[in-house]
């Protein structure tokens, strides 16, 4: 990890321990600054209300440079969110984890416009794509390409901070598909 990853990420960690994470979030393990697991809690009035779930963080040493590889923990106590911009494998389909990231944004940021998505979800449903690109997707979402327009494009549009997303994987960066 480089040095500038890993003040960035201690700076971020200690925040967090001493001011607590935002309201319906909870740390739930940054035992190195490679991986992190947090519980996201969806509050207030939405289809998601009072559920609950897991999210792993993974950072390379560009961090912040290059946006963490975010994605929901599905394994046997864990399910992604069904959501038009989730995969059943737990990838985002977002654009702040890819073409829109900023080295401004912090972990708790992407937390709460995960949380924030979720909550404002008009139905729960998997994005059109899903059996097809779980089938083909690497492990590490950041390999995926999504697509943003274009003839390709499945028109899950949401709200300008959520980017306009299509659900279709053009190809994994290491060119296997």
């Amino acid at each position: 990890m480089s040095s500038i990853s890993s003040r960035r990420l201690r700076k971020e960690l200690n925040e967090i321990q001493t001011e607590g994470c935002p309201t319906g979030i909870t740390l739930l393990s940054a035992d190195n600054f490679e991986t992190w697991y947090f519980s996201i809690e969806i509050l207030g009035e939405s289809l998601y209300q009072g559920e609950v779930f897991k999210l792993m963080f993974r950072f390379d040493p560009s961090y912040p440079i290059s946006a963490p590889a975010v994605q929901f923990v599905v394994n046997q106590e864990s399910t992604a969110p069904v959501h038009p911009h989730v995969y059943s494998n737990g990838h985002i389909c977002a654009s702040i984890l890819g073409t829109e990231w900023s080295p401004v944004l912090s972990v708790s940021a992407v937390c709460v416009t995960l949380q924030s998505m979720l909550a404002s979800c008009k139905s729960k449903e998997r994005p059109v794509d899903n059996d097809r690109y779980v089938r083909y997707a690497p492990d590490n979402p950041k390999k995926t390409r999504f697509h943003y327009d274009g003839k390709w494009q499945v028109h899950c549009i949401y709200p300008s901070a959520y980017g306009v997303c299509s659900a279709y994987l053009l190809k994994q960066l290491d060119d296997t598909v």
